[in-house]
């Protein structure tokens, strides 16, 4: 069993580029992801054509149109130290690759929606590992997830920084699933490349028009759509802006 909860989530906190704010696997009270989109100035110009790249390759491979389902997911975690409670929340994908087998348990989320999230994963479902709250806050690794949602155990552990004392063992307030590392992306995506898609999707209908990483910010745990998942992993076959 890996240390106490480096994944939280108890309010998506903030990147470090913006005041205080942190993430892990936690997330509720704490701003996460919000402020870390605003610290990532989208690159101009680079949008459109990965978009249409994009479309074209699907397009020669036949590929039909995505159900709006979603199917894969977005979990950020918190590569460099910061304390909690007297306990170091962090966890980078360093830090999972260093874990048996490469498989940890996803503990530490505090917030209702992102527990849903957590409770709807299928075992063999593929999801992005996110460094959050960080110099530059991206998309880093693959996992999948090898467990699916059963209770967490911080909830019920009095020196963890997520004990909740209202939950109860015969009906746990919180869930945790088992991810396992699958791969490192090709290259490091970071959310401001991401943000200049999604900005010009906005605006021509493309598929990361209404990713939760920019409408949801503050949640750790973010459920992607096929196309979703489709055009954010072939973007690391492209040369960084």
């Amino acid at each position: 069993m890996p240390w106490p909860s480096r994944k939280r989530d108890k309010g998506a906190v903030a990147d470090k580029k913006e005041p205080d704010a942190k993430i892990a696997k936690t997330e509720e009270e704490t701003s996460d992801n919000e402020e870390e989109e605003k610290s990532a100035k989208a690159p101009a110009g680079s949008s459109k054509s990965g978009w249409k790249n994009w479309k074209k390759k699907e397009s020669e491979s036949g590929g039909e149109e995505s159900k709006v389902t979603y199917c894969h997911w977005l979990l950020k975690s918190e590569p460099e130290s910061r304390l909690e409670k007297g306990v170091d929340v962090k966890f980078s994908v360093d830090d999972l690759k260093a874990q048996p087998n490469q498989t940890t348990c996803w503990d530490g989320v505090r917030n209702y929606q992102a527990r849903n999230f957590l409770r709807s994963m299928k075992l063999g479902q593929q999801a992005f590992f996110y460094h959050s709250n960080c110099k530059e806050p991206g998309i880093v690794a693959l996992v999948k997830i090898v467990k699916e949602a059963y209770p967490d155990h911080t909830q019920f552990d009095q020196k963890d920084p997520h004990y909740d004392s209202t939950s109860r063992k015969e009906n746990p307030k919180w869930s945790m699933v088992d991810v396992q590392f699958v791969r490192m992306t090709k290259r490091f995506i970071p959310l401001a490349e991401i943000k200049a898609h999604h900005l010009a999707h906005k605006a021509d209908g493309g598929p990361l028009k209404d990713m939760m990483l920019f409408t949801r910010q503050r949640l750790s745990i973010q459920p992607l759509t096929q196309e979703e998942f489709d055009f954010v992993l072939s973007l690391e076959e492209e040369k960084p802006h």
